[in-house]
């Protein structure tokens, strides 16, 4: 096992502890803690890159199923946490109206396997609170339509949160870096004019979709929920033709 990947691994068990942790106060210690490996990480994989340390971080992309119900809002999340890393993101549709099939996510590899680790940890968390989610009573709304709404403001948050964790780590790195040696925002910004360049060569053509308009209330809640979340921040059938851009 490879350094990179040793550091994946104590990761992936900080955030387990977390998905798992009795009370918020447990979660958000371990959430601290993988936060900071999380941006730390995606920033000394990126620098190993461009100095030619890594010739095995390239640009590909990966194909993330969704499932029923809420396929849509789920697949809101992925493209949340893969912009926040640098990745594009394209939707497939699927049968029926509403429904997302999957999701394509464009990126370099080790944001690639960033983007997968935090994605599944994040949607077992959301999929856990979701459940237990109801619209106040008096109100006569739809559990549907406020789980939805519910979702977006989670995933809202949680973009966020892992906007502000990348940037942070960047102007940490740059601030204890030696004179001379290259900045971390500098080579973090060319990946993404990369990444930039190869979506629009591959999914230029396509059209973005129309906003969605939801009717629920559960938006601030999911929001909220976001909040606590675990981002690794810190504090921290046949395929089909994609229709929505990223």
């Amino acid at each position: 096992m490879d350094v990179a990947e040793q550091k994946l691994e104590v990761i992936r068990k900080l955030l387990a502890k977390a998905e798992r942790a009795a009370t918020p106060d447990e979660a958000d210690a371990y959430n601290t803690k993988a936060a900071d490996l999380m941006a730390r990480h995606g920033v000394d994989a990126a620098m190993v890159a461009a100095a030619g340390g890594d010739t095995r971080d390239v640009i590909g992309s990966r194909r993330i199923a969704m499932t029923d119900p809420y396929s849509t809002e789920k697949a809101t999340l992925a493209g949340g946490v893969a912009r926040a890393m640098g990745c594009r993101v394209v939707r497939h549709p699927g049968c029926n109206r509403g429904q997302t099939a999957a999701v394509t996510v464009m990126g370099f590899e080790t944001d690639l396997r960033r983007v997968e680790l935090v994605f599944t940890s994040l949607l077992l968390q959301a999929t856990r609170s979701v459940v237990r989610q109801r619209p106040p009573g008096w109100s006569g709304e739809s559990t549907t339509a406020f789980r939805r709404t519910w979702l977006v403001g989670f995933s809202s948050e949680v973009h966020r949160r892992l906007v502000a964790a990348e940037q942070g780590a960047v102007q940490q790195h740059d601030a204890r870096a030696a004179t001379g040696k290259p900045s971390a925002a500098l080579v973090l910004a060319d990946r993404r004019s990369l990444v930039e360049k190869a979506y629009d060569e591959r999914y230029g053509h396509l059209r973005a979709s129309r906003p969605r308009r939801l009717s629920g209330s559960g938006y601030a809640a999911g929001t909220e929920a976001g909040r606590r979340a675990d981002v690794g921040h810190t504090r921290l059938g046949p395929s089909r033709r994609a229709l929505d851009r990223g």
